[in-house]
């Protein structure tokens, strides 16, 4: 359970860039629309897991937490108890929490807001 210090630890990041940058509330609409994606990915995958059926491919896992779905999907590994034992899916995983944190860092900054906002 030690891993979930790691949503706090981002709450905070994420409370911090949205004062200092202005972060726009779009990016809290996509954290939490791709967090259930991926939560409910997870459960299926752990549900079909036991049954035997058909699974989400861990690229879909992987890609659902890189676009800031990753909250959803370290509670469900938590919760559910699932994909937790694999340590190369772990390892990237935790990749795709690092890219996607500095991305949206990157994007909310003065100079990263300057390439998508228009002036």
């Amino acid at each position: 359970m030690t891993r979930l210090f790691a949503l706090p630890v981002f709450v905070l990041l994420y409370l911090a860039v949205t004062v200092w940058w202005r972060a726009p509330a779009a990016f809290a609409v996509i954290y939490l629309a791709a967090s259930l994606a991926a939560f409910l990915a997870y459960a299926f995958d752990k549900s079909a897991a036991k049954g035997g059926q058909w699974r989400t491919s861990e690229g879909t896992l992987h890609l659902l937490a890189l676009v800031g779905g990753w909250p959803g999907a370290l509670l469900a590994q938590q919760l559910l108890r699932h994909k937790t034992a694999k340590a190369s899916f772990r390892s990237v995983f935790w990749g795709t929490v690092v890219i996607n944190v500095l991305g949206f860092v990157a994007l909310c900054s003065p100079l990263g807001r300057s390439l998508w906002t228009s002036p």
